[in-house]
């Protein structure tokens, strides 16, 4: 198999991966001192990060293809759990209630959440692609960062607002927010030096086992 085909299938998988483990850690709120995010700030994050180094050694095509192979899996993800949410448990089975709090399907969640990801990942393999056929191979920091401002800004407002306005409310809200919007972007800007040199050793790989 081509070298640089391979290369994206392992990218593309570890992005989607990391999205469906994230969108079933994010269905717990986490109380960080005096902050509120979702169980999905561990993981969500690397997502943007994956669909960065796509995005950049492969373009917003195969960006494209990525993020909607993992909308599709997540919708998936989604309907499977309502089928077995439905469908009736064993008679010695206690965990009904335990598992519908957890996995059960509630529409506005999966609904906050395909939405955001679906606009906040284009969004962000868009920016990058367009600011790289400004810059060239230069300049790498600020299209990865821009690309994330603008992405993760989208992401974090609309998957909050649709999954959590009015059941949190006022300073609490916004704290929410803002909380989960920094603290992407921060880590982003943490992860650059990883970031580059994963960037780096790809397009060398690539280059060199052509």
């Amino acid at each position: 198999m081509n070298k640089k085909v391979n290369c994206y299938l392992v990218l593309s998988t570890l992005f989607v991966g990391v999205l469906l483990i994230s969108n079933i850690a994010a269905v717990k709120l986490i109380s960080i001192g005096p902050f509120v995010l979702d169980g999905g700030a561990y993981l969500f994050p690397f997502s943007y990060i994956l669909c960065d180094i796509i995005s950049e050694i492969y373009g917003f095509k195969k960006a494209k293809t990525s993020i909607i192979l993992g909308f599709c899996l997540a919708a998936l993800a989604s309907f499977c759990f309502l089928a077995v949410q439905i469908t009736p448990a064993a008679p010695n089975w206690e965990g009904q209630e335990a598992f519908v709090s957890i996995l059960g399907f509630v529409p506005r969640i999966v609904l906050a959440s395909l939405s955001a990801y679906f606009i906040g990942e284009m969004l962000n393999a868009f920016v990058l692609v367009k600011i790289k056929s400004k810059t060239g191979e230069k300049l790498l920091w600020v299209r990865l960062l821009g690309s994330t401002i603008i992405g993760e800004a989208a992401d974090t407002l609309v998957f909050c607002t649709v999954a959590f306005y009015g059941v949190i409310t006022g300073d609490e809200f916004l704290n929410y927010i803002l909380t989960g919007y920094i603290y992407k972007c921060l880590l982003e800007v943490a992860l650059l030096p990883i970031t580059y040199k994963a960037i780096a050793a790809l397009k060398k790989y690539i280059s060199y086992n052509r």
